[in-house]
C-alpha cells in the first residue's frame, strides 16, 4: 500500500488515461504527473480546478505522487460555497489548465499550470505515510456549509482493492465513464480505480449514449454510471442496435451515488442480458457494500459488505438490530479500513459522527433475510414517521416508478395532525397532458407494498431539482 499507483513506478507503453483527442500512456502520464509533482516544492496543500478533462486527473496523480493533499474543486461551485471551501481548506495554491478561466475567488492563489508533458525520467514518488490525507473532498451540505472530508491514502487504497477483489478488476480492464471529477464516484472510483489497477480509463467528459456505445465497443469492459445515465441509456435502447450490443459485450455495469429504479434495471436487462450491479457509498466512508456480479439480479439492493467492512443497522437509541426480515428500518452505521480520517477543522462534528467507533452514515435502511442491504433513504430527508410505522422514501419512490405514467417521483414527510407525517408524492409525469390520478397511484403503491405506505397528496412537476451527480434535492422541492 506504500504506493496508490505501482504502475506508474515502472511505467510503460500501456494505455493510461484517453479523453477526447488526449491519450496518455503510463509512461507519458509518470512523465506529466511526475514533473507537475515536483513543482509542487513546499506546497502544503493544493486545490485541483476539476474540470471535467485529463488535466484533472493529471494534477490529483500529482499531487497523490508528491504527497500533497489535493482540494477538487466543483467549477460549478457558486461564489459563497467556493469561499467557504477556500477558506476553510486554505490551499497554498490551484492547479489548473493553461486555458481554464478561474472565478475571481481564486485570484490570490498562485496558478500551477497542468500540461501533458514532462521531464524524463519522471521524478520517483514521494513516500508518503498511508495515514496522510491523500484528498480532502466537500460534502454536498446538505445541512449547513459543506465540510471537508479528509481522506487517507489508506482510505482510498483499501476501498479500491476491495472493489478490485469483489469485481476482479485487473489491469486489463479499461474503464468507461463520464462522471464529474470533484466528487468519490468519478475521481476515486473512475479515475485513481483504473490507475492503481494499471489499467485504463476512458473518460467522456460529458455523457451520452453515443460516446458509451463508442467506448464499449471499442475494447471498454466496465461502465460507470449513476441512475440518471442509466435511465437515458434505459430509454436509448429500442431504437439503438449499436447501444444494445456494445452494453451487452460490456463485463461489467455498475451504478451508484443514488438508488436505480427498478424499472431501469429491468429495460436494461431485457435488452442486453446484462445485470446492472449497485454499490454504496459516500464520501465519509468510500465503498462500504456491493451487490456481487455474476450473482442473481437483486434490483433494489445495494448487496453486502465489501472485503474488511463492517456494516450494522441501529436503532435511534443506537441498539442493535438483528432482524434480517426486509421490513425493519434503521440507519446504516459502518467500521473499516475505508472510513474517513474526519472533518477538517470540525473536531465536534467529527465526534458527533461516530459512535463508539462506528461511523453513523444517516443512511436508512433493512437486511433481507440473505444478508443484502437495501436502502430507503437518508434519515433527515427520507425516514418518514406516519400512523405508528416508520417507512422509507425510496421504497414507495420505487413503487411509483413502476407505474407506466411516472417518468421521476420523490417522495417526502410532511405535518400531519392524525398520522404525525402524512406521505407526499412529487411526481414528474410521463405525459404532462395526461397525468395519472392520485388514488391510482395511491392503490398502485398500496398494492405493491402495504396500505400505510401509500401516498396521502400527489403533487405534479415538470422536472425534479437534482445535483450534479443526479440526487434528487428534496430541500428544494416547493412547499405549501
Amino acid at each position: 500500500m506504500s504506493a496508490l499507483f505501482p504502475a506508474l513506478e515502472a511505467p510503460t507503453d500501456r494505455p493510461a488515461l484517453r479523453h477526447g483527442p488526449v491519450s496518455l500512456s503510463y509512461e507519458e502520464l509518470a512523465r506529466a504527473a511526475g514533473g507537475l509533482a515536483a513543482r509542487l516544492g513546499d506546497v502544503r496543500r493544493v486545490a485541483v480546478w476539476a474540470v471535467p478533462t485529463a488535466r484533472t486527473a493529471v494534477a490529483t496523480v500529482a499531487a497523490l505522487l508528491a504527497g500533497v493533499p489535493a482540494v477538487p474543486l466543483n467549477p460549478r461551485s457558486g461564489e459563497r460555497e467556493l469561499a467557504h471551501i477556500l477558506g476553510d481548506s486554505a490551499p497554498d495554491a490551484v492547479l489548473a489548465g493553461p486555458e481554464d478561466e478561474l472565478p475571481a475567488a481564486l485570484d490570490g492563489l498562485p496558478r500551477i499550470a497542468v500540461g501533458f508533458d514532462g521531464p524524463s525520467p519522471a521524478p520517483a514518488p514521494a513516500d508518503v505515510d498511508p495515514e496522510a490525507t491523500a484528498l480532502i473532498v466537500y460534502t454536498s451540505g446538505t445541512t449547513g456549509p459543506p465540510k471537508g472530508v479528509l481522506l487517507s491514502r489508506r482510505a482510498v487504497a483499501a476501498s479500491l482493492d476491495a472493489l478490485a477483489e469483489v469485481w476482479s478488476w485487473t489491469a486489463d480492464d479499461v474503464l468507461v465513464h463520464a462522471l464529474p471529477l470533484f466528487h468519490v464516484h468519478g475521481l476515486v472510483l473512475g479515475v485513481l480505480g483504473p490507475l492503481r489497477r494499471g489499467g485504463e480509463v476512458r473518460y467522456l467528459g460529458s455523457f451520452s449514449a453515443e460516446g458509451v456505445a463508442r467506448e464499449l465497443a471499442d475494447g471498454g469492459t466496465m461502465l460507470f454510471g449513476v441512475p440518471t445515465m442509466y435511465h437515458r441509456l434505459a430509454d436509448a435502447l429500442p431504437g439503438d442496435p449499436a447501444l444494445v450490443e456494445a452494453l451487452s459485450g460490456a463485463r461489467l455495469l455498475v451504478s451508484g451515488s443514488a438508488a436505480l429504479p427498478v424499472h431501469d434495471h429491468e429495460r436494461i436487462a431485457a435488452a442486453t442480458g446484462r445485470t446492472v450491479v449497485e454499490r454504496y457509498g459516500m464520501s465519509e466512508t468510500l465503498m462500504n457494500t456491493s451487490v456481487r456480479p455474476g450473482g442473481p439480479p437483486r434490483p433494489g439492493t445495494v448487496g453486502t459488505p465489501l472485503p474488511g467492512v463492517e456494516v450494522r443497522l441501529v436503532e435511534e437509541d443506537g441498539s442493535v438490530l438483528a432482524a434480517s426480515d426486509g421490513e425493519t428500518v434503521g440507519e446504516v452505521e459502518v467500521r473499516g479500513p475505508n472510513l474517513f480520517s474526519g472533518y477538517l477543522n470540525r473536531p465536534e462534528a467529527t465526534a458527533e459522527a461516530f459512535r463508539e467507533g462506528w461511523f453513523r452514515t444517516g443512511d436508512m435502511a433493512v437486511r433481507e433475510a440473505d444478508g443484502t442491504i437495501r436502502l430507503v433513504g437518508r434519515k433527515a430527508t427520507d425516514l418518514i414517521k406516519s400512523g405508528g410505522y416508520k417507512i422509507g422514501a425510496g421504497e414507495i419512490e420505487n413503487a411509483l416508478l413502476d407505474h407506466p405514467g411516472v417518468r421521476e417521483a420523490a417522495v417526502t414527510g410532511e405535518p400531519d395532525p392524525d398520522l404525525g407525517e402524512r406521505i407526499v408524492a412529487w411526481i414528474v409525469p410521463a405525459d404532462p397532458a395526461r397525468p395519472p390520478g392520485a388514488e391510482e397511484l395511491a392503490d398502485h403503491v398500496a398494492r405493491l407494498l402495504a396500505p400505510h405506505k401509500r401516498p396521502r397528496e400527489v403533487r405534479f412537476l415538470d422536472a425534479l431539482p437534482r445535483n450534479d451527480l443526479g440526487k434528487i434535492l428534496k430541500k428544494r422541492l416547493p412547499r405549501g
